[in-house]
């Protein structure tokens, strides 16, 4: 499988790290080795678990994985802001990296719970 033919979320994730790491590395150093590090290595997580779900057949429980650390990841995320180790601005635009990717590792689940739902056949 090409970077093109991967799914939109991975690119999108490992964008919002690239993004995001630089921003974490001007953490004040009293915040960088807990909430940054904590903060990285959940994304650098949902990262690993789409890019492995793209090559799997059984794609649900690494997704389930992939939202559990992402909803980690928003929390530590909204956790510097209200602590004000990073400014509204950057708040706002690596919220809405979150959700993006939160939105498109939703459908991508909501769609294989779908295949692996029973016809019913009514």
């Amino acid at each position: 499988m090409t970077p093109s033919e991967l799914p939109q979320v991975v690119e999108d994730c490992h964008r919002a790290l690239l993004w995001l790491i630089p921003t974490l590395d001007r953490l004040p150093r009293s915040r960088r080795f807990t909430l940054g590090q904590r903060l990285e290595e959940a994304l650098l997580e949902v990262l690993e678990a789409v890019a492995q779900a793209a090559y799997r057949r059984d794609k649900r429980g690494l997704l389930e994985r992939a939202n559990g650390r992402l909803q980690v990841a928003r929390h530590l995320w909204r956790l510097c802001h209200e602590l004000k180790v990073i400014d509204t601005r950057r708040y706002e635009h690596g919220a809405r990296l979150l959700e993006e990717i939160g939105r498109q590792i939703g459908a991508w689940l909501r769609q294989q719970r779908a295949k692996a739902a029973p016809d019913r056949g009514d």
